[in-house]
């Protein structure tokens, strides 16, 4: 049988008590990094957790950036999955609906705020 091939989805969302500075548009200082690794294990966690969970190999945050408010910062990050003959599809909006949920209805990641309308994936 052929090997499962990688493939990606995006997944953004916006933390309201996450301000944002300078030094987090810039992929190798020390608070990018920082954040980087918090950002990882949130998602990877709760992805792991979904349906995509035993297909789900890992999320890369793209870049921080401001969000409407200055002391909002919005998150992008790409993510992998294997595909396998188990998983006949995807499912954005059924992995859409299980991180809403884990995330109190989008408004919960860890110790982080999110706003509530942020929460977007794109497969």
């Amino acid at each position: 049988p052929p090997s499962p091939a990688v493939r990606n989805f995006t997944l953004n969302f916006t933390i309201t008590n996450l301000q944002f500075t300078a030094d987090l548009a810039m992929p190798n200082s020390k608070k990018f990094k920082s954040t980087e690794k918090v950002m990882y294990y949130y998602t990877d966690s709760l992805l792991q957790k979904s349906s995509i969970g035993p297909y789900f190999t890992g999320c890369k945050v793209t870049r921080f950036r401001s969000g409407r408010d200055r002391d909002d910062t919005g998150v992008d990050a790409v993510c992998s999955y294997k595909t396998n003959v188990s998983l006949a599809t995807f499912d954005r909006e059924k992995v859409y609906h299980e991180l809403s949920t884990m995330t109190n209805g989008v408004t919960k990641l860890g110790h982080y705020s999110l706003e509530k309308n942020s929460l977007y994936i794109n497969g």
